[in-house]
């Protein structure tokens, strides 16, 4: 693909890395035909071929509009386009680009900027997310059930625990996932103290970043990055070992902190360790001796594998593959390539889309007649959770250690 560059972006960092991705397009059009959007919609302009022409045309100079917003908007940035393209561009890294770019360029409405304003101040911080979760959990009981089951049921999360192991690994504090399923980090420190690993929790982190990242708040996503790497780094010197995550689109996150950080000369080194340290469990659990779990032959699972898992972190396969290990019956999940339609904050922003992509995704799920459904991501969990017909799990809590 062919591209001049307009004045205003020509001879940054982000016009070259750009430009470098751009080049890489052949305008095959494979990636429309797993693009979840261009398949609900069917308008070019809604999958990454359409998107990407569109942000060529803006970073040439030409004019963008709403309209050229409202279609980066209704890009869920699940990267299936990124699995499927054989001439591998970085469609989501471009996608980053351009919504950083339009922001600038085009002035949200009033209700637009309100919502984001909020979904940012509200969902990284726990101390400030609790409280609304602990009004909607009192009120919970009172709802029809139909209004009922898209507000969590609050887990006893149990003790941490407090063996000692020569192996050390980290862990992210997180945002959404400790206010509304703190049970499940509890899980994975006893799965993993089960196999002589320790899991730290350490003081001063928190949200990876990720919504912000993704709601083009630039500044605001490299502040949380730098904060957990400022937490993480005594014990990083000291020895840790990883740095495990266990929601994938965090773990995503993380993984790309050395690359969004690279240009920070206080940062960049430090980031580009410990993206090089960060683990899902699945990775993690996947080269360890399992045995001191206990089988469950007779438990037949559909397996949700988060977009952030398969095509982010390209790490498919690998929570199946411990499963499988311990004897549970997998099932077949049709389209299992594309988006549940959670991707974050898009089952807020974009609830028509999100809603059509959740039902296409139970149908699938649902099809082999599974006992239980599990994922690896809590928003994924939580999205699925509002409309199935079974119990939705993260997969860690199928582990049941042998007495």
């Amino acid at each position: 693909m062919q591209t001049k560059l307009a004045d205003f972006i020509v001879n940054t960092s982000e016009g070259h890395e750009a430009e470098k991705i751009l080049r890489k397009c052949v305008h095959c059009g494979f990636c429309n035909a797993t693009c979840p959007t261009y398949q609900h919609l069917g308008d070019e302009l809604d999958g990454p071929r359409g998107r990407i022409y569109l942000i060529k045309s803006m970073l040439e100079g030409n004019p963008v509009s709403r309209k050229t917003q409202s279609h980066f908007d209704r890009c869920l940035t699940c990267r299936a386009c990124e699995t499927t393209c054989p001439s591998g561009v970085r469609y989501g890294r471009l996608l980053d680009i351009g919504r950083a770019i339009i922001e600038e360029k085009v002035p949200r409405k009033l209700g637009q900027r309100v919502i984001r304003v909020l979904l940012r101040f509200f969902l990284p911080y726990p101390q400030r997310l609790r409280p609304l979760f602990g009004i909607a959990q009192y009120f919970r009981r009172l709802l029809p059930a139909k209004f009922k089951r898209n507000i969590p049921e609050l887990n006893d999360s149990g003790d941490w625990p407090d063996s000692q192991h020569s192996r050390t690994m980290l862990a992210l504090n997180g945002c959404v996932q400790s206010v509304t399923s703190p049970h499940i980090d509890t899980k994975a420190a006893r799965v993993l103290d089960r196999v002589g690993i320790r899991l730290l929790r350490v003081s001063g982190g928190g949200c990876c970043g990720a919504l912000s990242h993704h709601l083009a708040s630039a500044g605001e996503a490299r502040e949380f990055m730098r904060r957990n790497i400022d937490a993480w780094w005594p014990t990083i010197e000291a020895g840790a070992e990883a740095i495990v995550m266990t929601a994938s689109g965090c773990g995503l996150m993380v993984k790309e902190y050395g690359e969004i950080l690279q240009d920070d000369p206080q940062y960049a080194q430090k980031a580009a360790t410990v993206s090089l340290m960060t683990r899902d469990i699945a990775e993690i659990l996947a080269a360890e001796d399992l045995s001191a779990f206990s089988s469950s032959e007779n438990t037949s699972i559909a397996f949700h594998a988060p977009c952030t898992m398969q095509h982010g972190q390209q790490i498919d396969g690998t929570v199946e593959s411990v499963l499988q290990r311990l004897g549970f019956n997998l099932c077949q999940v049709p389209d299992r390539h594309l988006c549940c339609g959670s991707a974050g904050s898009y089952s807020i922003l974009q609830r028509g889309i999100s809603s059509a992509l959740l039902k296409n995704k139970l149908i699938a799920l649902e099809s082999d007649d599974p006992e239980i459904i599990a994922t690896a991501n809590i928003g994924c969990l939580l999205h699925l959770q509002s409309a199935a017909n079974r119990p939705v799990i993260h997969w860690l809590e199928l582990l049941n250690s042998k007495s």
